[in-house]
């Protein structure tokens, strides 16, 4: 399993929008109001898994890696990079809904209450959806281990430690 790819992130995001925009122009009416408390769910679960990234950050840094008392669990590391794709993949989605909102209703301000009403809760939730990718992303990058050429098995250019 490779590192999530922006490039791809990108595309889903631009696909999810457009299609949402397509779906809005017949159904925005049969939703429920927007709150700036709509999306406000995808803030904290951003901000979860950037403390979390920190967190994994540190003990990797610091060879705090392992089953032993006081370290973290090498599985909680693979579990959280499952995590962080599956997050960078739902903020994504969430991110195109809600910019397909917040088009939608931004140019209805002069004409509608509710688009009103609505734009500062899309506009929030964009930017929730926009955190949790982030977030998730930055948790995958330090998932990473670091660059250990020595323990390297396969490296063919290294020497021995002595002379033989």
């Amino acid at each position: 399993m490779g590192p999530t790819r922006i490039r791809e992130l990108a595309v889903a995001a631009a696909v999810s929008a457009v299609a949402a925009y397509v779906l809005l122009l017949g159904l925005f009416s049969l939703l429920p109001p927007i709150t700036v408390f709509t999306g406000l769910s995808l803030l904290l679960f951003a901000a979860g898994e950037g403390g979390w990234a920190f967190y994994v950050r540190s003990k990797i840094a610091g060879g705090e890696i392992g089953t032993a008392t006081g370290r973290l669990n090498p599985l909680a590391v693979a579990k959280s990079v499952v995590a962080a794709k599956a997050s960078a993949w739902v903020g994504t989605l969430a991110l195109g809904w809600w910019i397909a909102v917040v088009a939608y209703v931004v140019p209805r301000r002069s004409e509608s209450h509710v688009a009103t009403s609505d734009t500062a809760g899309a506009v929030v939730a964009a930017f929730s959806a926009l955190a949790l990718v982030i977030a998730a992303l930055w948790l995958q990058h330090c998932c990473k281990s670091p660059d250990d050429p020595q323990g390297d098995p396969d490296n063919a250019t290294a020497q021995p430690d002595h002379e033989g």
